[in-house]
């Protein structure tokens, strides 16, 4: 048997379920106080930037609206803006803090589609680095993470606190005004 050591595990084992809204982690993530906790690392009045616990590859988010549904079609047209615009930041925050040479960004849609949390949207963008696979998920079934994600949760959120128009205090999530006007960009 082939052993894998997760000591970061453990935070998921002992969490407070209590928090969680309907079972929602992502209805209890951008509650919580302390963004590195959370790792909520950017945020509008209807969306926000979490990094993926168990990543594909560093700086793995996901973006997400704050109403909870997992119908495309109920999101209103200020959500589905403001979770665009959100989405652009991110791109740029990545670009910045990691350079990737590319992305993976998608939505798992419905029960076939595989997601493993079917009843509130999310976005995914992965950053991809040519040859950033190897050989370990064929041979020995098994992927390796070359960051810590509080590594990444570090290095984004000084990305996006040094966009234009981002507000908040160092070290809390980082806030962006809903119709983004600090950049003039539509």
């Amino acid at each position: 048997m082939d052993e894998l050591f997760a000591p970061w595990r453990i935070e998921w084992v002992q969490r407070d379920s209590s928090e969680l809204q309907d079972g929602c982690p992502f209805c209890a993530l951008p509650r919580r106080e302390d963004a590195r906790q959370s790792r909520v690392v950017a945020a509008t009045d209807r969306a926000f930037v979490v990094l993926n616990n168990y990543p594909y590859n560093p700086g793995h988010v996901l973006v997400i609206p704050t109403e909870h549904t997992g119908a495309w079609q109920d999101i209103d047209a200020a959500t589905i803006r403001e979770h665009g615009l959100l989405k652009r930041r991110t791109i740029d925050a990545l670009d910045t803090a990691f350079n990737p040479d590319g992305y993976n960004v998608g939505l798992n849609l419905g029960d076939a589609s595989g997601g493993s949390i079917r009843d509130h949207l999310h976005t995914h963008i992965v950053p991809r680095w040519g040859g950033d696979t190897n050989f370990m998920p064929v041979v020995g079934d098994s992927k390796v993470i070359v960051e810590a994600v509080e590594d990444s949760f570090e290095r984004l959120h000084d990305a996006f606190a040094a966009q234009e128009g981002a507000l908040g205090e160092p070290g809390a999530t980082v806030r962006f005004d809903p119709l983004d006007r600090a950049t003039g960009r539509p």
